[in-house]
């Protein structure tokens, strides 16, 4: 039942953590900043997570949902009391990560903001087959969800909420959208994600964008970047790329898309099911804030125990070149560590 602890069947076996074998890079543009930006996808050691590191400021930002700082048309990561040291536009590379299984990876970028591309994760998923992912010698943990929690905004028609409820295996998601332009209406999609379906059915899907919104996004300072090359703009019933749409429904696909990035800011893989309406970056990270809120609401399974000064946490724990604690990962959860073979049946 939902809101009460979910028992889940005994697992003896965990994945094991993935890093890429191999760094690649890119350059792009950024589709707020329109600024040209090289993005490096490197390595990283067993228990490191997925960082960004600003090479033109010498900083790393752990890429954790309580370093979200701007949530408004993409997802912002930043150092507190650092206005200046921030990444934006997370949310496709990470749902590549995430969707390929690459549980630690350093992500460079030479600017304030991740290359847009092609405003889908496909290019980040072509980048990530091209270095290739290799098993690491340890476990990856599992966030796993006890109660439901959720999170909404507004009210009536336009009411918005997003939930998570406890699952027994994996990642489920049941997402819906409405818009008022004819183009995009109301869609509904509900999907088991694995890399297998993140590939087939989520990675192509583009952002996209209203017309009449494009002006106003572009005089407060978003949007620079952006072109019917990476973005699908609609005109009320009227899609205006010359190529139109991959998918008939691609507007919720790309929804789902971001909820995949945003939740993988976790900082490890969530076992619940995602059951939202109308939610954006917003709420999708008030929402792992409020599982966290709460110890009742989780418990982190599986992995290994890290102790400070490990072979394992050298990087997740050394300072950054700012002098903060950096690489924290899931450093600060080690307590809550519950061995996979020892999960109740």
């Amino acid at each position: 039942m939902d809101g009460l602890p979910y028992t889940i069947p005994l697992q003896t076996t965990a994945a094991p953590q993935r890093t890429l074998k191999a760094s690649i890079d890119c350059v792009g543009v950024g589709v707020h900043s329109g600024r040209k930006t090289t993005l490096t996808l490197q390595p990283a050691p067993v228990g490191s997570g997925i960082v960004f590191r600003r090479t033109d400021l010498n900083i790393d930002i752990p890429a954790r949902f309580d370093h979200v700082d701007d949530t408004r048309l993409c997802t912002v990561l930043a150092l507190p009391g650092r206005p200046e040291a921030r990444v934006g536009t997370v949310e496709h590379v990470m749902a590549a990560l995430a969707g390929c299984g690459v549980t630690n990876a350093v992500v460079t970028v030479d600017g304030p903001e991740v290359p847009i591309l092609d405003g889908s994760a496909a290019s980040f998923v072509f980048l990530i087959d091209c270095a290739g992912i290799v098993t690491q010698d340890a476990p990856a943990p599992t966030i796993e969800v006890l109660r439901t929690v959720r999170v909404t905004q507004g009210h009536g028609e336009n009411a918005a909420f997003a939930e998570l409820r406890p699952a027994p295996f994996g990642l489920d998601m049941a997402m819906s959208i409405a818009f008022d332009a004819a183009a995009i209406g109301r869609q509904a999609l509900s999907l088991r994600v694995s890399p297998e379906t993140f590939r087939a059915d989520l990675a192509r899907a583009r952002t996209f964008t209203l017309a009449q919104e494009v002006a106003a996004l572009q005089a407060a300072g978003l949007a620079l970047g952006g072109s019917l090359d990476n973005a699908v703009v609609v005109d009320n019933a009227r899609v205006l790329n010359p190529g139109g749409l991959r998918v008939a429904d691609e507007f919720v696909r790309h929804k789902m898309l971001d909820a995949v990035g945003d939740l993988a800011l976790a900082g490890a893989a969530l076992r619940g099911r995602l059951v939202a309406h109308r939610s954006g970056h917003a709420l999708n990270n008030q929402l792992l804030r409020a599982l966290f809120a709460d110890d009742a609401n989780w418990r982190l399974v599986g992995g290994e125990s890290r102790h400070p000064g490990s072979a394992d946490t050298r990087m997740a724990n050394a300072p950054s070149a700012d002098g903060s604690a950096g690489l924290a990962g899931l450093g600060s959860w080690q307590e809550r560590r519950v061995p996979v073979a020892a999960a109740p049946v």
